[in-house]
C-alpha cells in the first residue's frame, strides 16, 4: 500500500471515456446543477406515492452506487448526503443516444443529476422514473467492490473519503460526532460560558504533562512550540476578568500511537470562577449526561462487550480508596520498601522510580486500577507530584483537589481546584523544570508570564478538561481513536511497505 503522495489510482480506462466524451462534445465537470431536492425530501414527500407516477417532476443528484443492466431499462442506485433512492431509467423514455450514453459512461462512483417523476416499483420500492440525466463528475478512481472488514481497517483510515462514500455507518459517527460538538458549545453556551480562542502557536508550552512539537518561526528566530494544552491561556483570560470561558481545542501531544491515543486530538477546557473541585465534577456529569440524552434518548449505551450506565450520580472514589479496593493495596499501611517489593510482584512499569508512598500510589492506580473503572467513576484526591496546577488539598497535606472522569478503563476528563497562589506555583513549576532538565520529556517548563499573570490576582476557580474523541468513541460505541477522527495520524508507507500492526485495545469488560 502506498500513499497518495507517491501516486494515484487513476483507472486509465475511466479516463479513457472521459476522453471519448469530450470527442462527442459533451461538457465535463460542468460547474453547476438544478438539484432542487434531496434525496430524503423526495422519500418523505412521496411516503404514500403508489405504482402510478407522480404528477410533479423532481430534480436531485448523487453519486451512484450500484447500476443493473436489463437490457432496455437500467436500474440504479443513487445517494446523496440524506439517503439513497432508486433510479429506473428506460431506452424509450431517454432515447436511444442518451440511453446509451448512460449505458457506457456511468459507471459506479460517478455523479449525476436527474430529473424524472416518482412511483414505487411492484416490489414497493420508491423509485424516480428518470427522464433526462446530466453526468455531473466522471471518477476516475474505482470504488473497491468490498470496503467492509478487518483487512481493509488501514485503507479505511488513510482514504477516509473513500471510507465514507460506501459506509453510511462510519458517516454517522461523524454526524454524532459533529452533533456532540455541537451539544457541547450549546451546554456552555446556555449556561453562560464565553468561547474564546488561545495561541496553537507558542513560546512555553504547558497546561499539561506531555512532550510537544517544536517548530521554528523565521521571522522571530525563535523556537516555538505547538500547545498540549490551552490551560495557561484560558487562566490569563480568568485573570483579566472573564469569569466563565472555554475552548474547544486541537491539541498535539509528540507521543505514541494506540487505540486511544492520537498525535492531534481536540478537547474542551472549561474554567468558572468561585467554584471548586466538586463543583467541576457536577458540571461534567451534567454536560456529559446532556449529550446522551439528546442523541440517544436513554443513559445506558454498549459498548464493546459491556453496558455502560450514565445514569447521575456517577460513583466517586479517592485515588487511595480506589487502590484498595480494586487494586487490593492499603498504601498507607506499608513503608517505601514494602511498597518497591509488592510493584515488582505486581509487574508495575518502573517499579523502582517512585521514592515516597504518595508516587507509589499513582503507580500502583495507572498500574492495577484504571483499566478497570468500567461505569462512570470520578477519582480524586490526586497527590502533588503529578498534579503541578492544582491547588493543595485543604484537609489532607500532599494532596491535591484533582479529579479524573474513568469510563471504559480511560481517562475521559481531568479537573481540579485551580491553583492561584503564584509563589506554590513557581515552586511547583521549578519541580517540574528539575524534572525536565534530568530527562523528563513530558515535565512542564516554567511560564514565567502565566506565573506573573496570577501574580495580578486570579480568583478561586475550578477547571476541566474533556477528550472530545474519546467522549465521541464512548457514545459511539466504537473502541478505536482512529475511527473517530477523520483523518487520523498514520505512518507514510513507502511502495512495498507494510503497515505495522496496532496494538488492540481490550475490551471494556476485561
Amino acid at each position: 500500500m502506498t500513499d497518495s503522495t507517491e501516486n494515484t489510482a487513476f483507472d486509465q480506462t475511466r479516463l479513457d471515456k472521459i476522453v471519448a466524451l469530450r470527442e462527442k462534445g459533451h461538457c465535463m465537470f460542468p460547474p453547476t446543477f438544478d438539484r432542487r431536492n434531496t434525496v430524503s425530501e423526495i422519500k418523505t414527500k412521496y411516503a404514500e406515492i403508489t405504482h402510478d407516477k407522480s404528477a410533479e417532476s423532481v430534480s436531485t443528484a448523487g453519486r451512484v452506487h450500484i447500476v443493473r443492466n436489463h437490457g432496455k431499462t437500467i436500474f440504479a442506485d443513487l445517494a446523496d448526503e440524506s439517503g439513497k433512492i432508486q433510479l429506473y431509467i428506460r431506452k424509450n423514455d431517454l432515447g436511444e443516444e442518451q440511453f446509451e450514453l448512460f449505458n457506457q459512461f456511468v459507471e459506479r462512483g460517478d455523479i449525476i443529476g436527474v430529473e424524472g417523476h416518482v412511483f414505487r416499483t411492484k416490489l414497493g420500492e420508491i423509485t424516480i422514473w428518470v427522464d433526462k440525466f446530466s453526468l455531473l463528475c466522471k471518477a476516475v478512481c474505482s470504488l473497491p467492490e468490498k470496503f467492509h472488514g478487518l483487512k481493509d481497517v488501514e485503507k479505511r483510515y488513510r482514504q477516509r473519503y473513500v471510507d465514507l462514500i460506501v459506509n453510511e455507518e462510519n458517516r454517522q459517527t461523524f454526524r454524532n460526532r459533529s452533533r456532540i460538538i455541537s451539544l457541547l458549545r450549546r451546554y456552555l453556551d446556555d449556561h453562560g460560558f464565553l468561547e474564546f480562542e488561545t495561541p496553537i502557536l507558542q513560546p512555553v508550552y504547558g497546561g499539561a504533562n506531555a512532550r510537544p512539537f517544536t517548530t521554528y518561526h523565521n521571522f522571530l528566530n525563535q523556537k516555538l512550540y505547538l500547545r498540549i494544552a490551552p490551560e495557561l491561556y484560558l487562566k490569563r483570560l480568568i485573570v483579566g476578568g472573564f469569569e466563565q470561558v472555554f475552548e474547544i481545542s486541537r491539541n498535539f501531544r509528540n507521543e505514541g500511537v494506540d487505540a486511544d491515543h492520537n498525535p492531534e486530538f481536540t478537547m474542551v477546557e472549561i474554567y468558572w470562577v468561585y467554584r471548586d473541585f466538586r463543583d467541576m465534577m457536577e458540571l461534567t456529569e451534567n454536560i456529559v449526561t446532556y449529550i446522551i440524552e439528546k442523541i440517544h434518548g436513554k443513559y445506558e449505551l454498549p459498548f464493546s462487550d459491556v453496558t455502560l450506565n450514565f445514569t447521575k450520580p456517577w460513583r466517586k472514589l479517592s485515588m487511595a480508596d480506589a487502590v484498595k479496593e480494586i487494586g487490593g493495596i492499603d498504601i498507607f499501611a506499608h513503608s517505601v520498601d514494602e511498597l518497591r517489593k509488592l510493584a515488582h510482584e505486581h509487574r508495575i512499569e518502573d517499579p523502582d522510580k517512585p521514592q515516597s508512598q504518595r508516587e507509589y500510589l499513582i503507580a500502583f492506580f495507572e498500574g492495577l486500577v484504571e483499566e478497570k473503572l468500567i461505569q462512570p467513576t470520578f477519582i480524586y484526591d490526586y497527590p502533588v507530584e503529578n498534579s503541578p496546577l492544582a491547588k493543595r488539598h485543604r484537609e489532607k497535606e500532599g494532596f491535591t483537589e484533582r479529579f479524573e472522569l474513568f469510563i471504559a478503563g480511560m481517562e475521559v476528563g481531568n479537573g481540579f481546584s485551580e491553583l492561584n497562589d503564584p509563589v506554590d506555583q513557581k515552586e511547583r513549576f521549578e519541580e517540574q523544570d528539575k524534572k525536565r532538565q534530568l530527562g523528563d520529556v513530558e515535565a512542564q517548563m516554567i511560564d514565567y508570564d502565566f506565573i506573573n499573570a496570577i501574580g495580578f490576582g486570579m480568583p478561586p476557580a475550578g477547571g476541566v478538561g474533556i477528550g472530545i474523541d474519546r467522549l465521541v468513541m464512548l457514545l459511539t460505541n466504537n473502541n478505536s481513536i482512529k475511527e473517530v477522527i477523520l483523518f487520523p495520524s498514520m505512518k507514510t508507507l513507502k511502495a512495498g511497505e507494510e503497515e505495522e500492526p496496532e496494538e488492540e485495545k481490550p475490551a471494556a469488560g476485561n
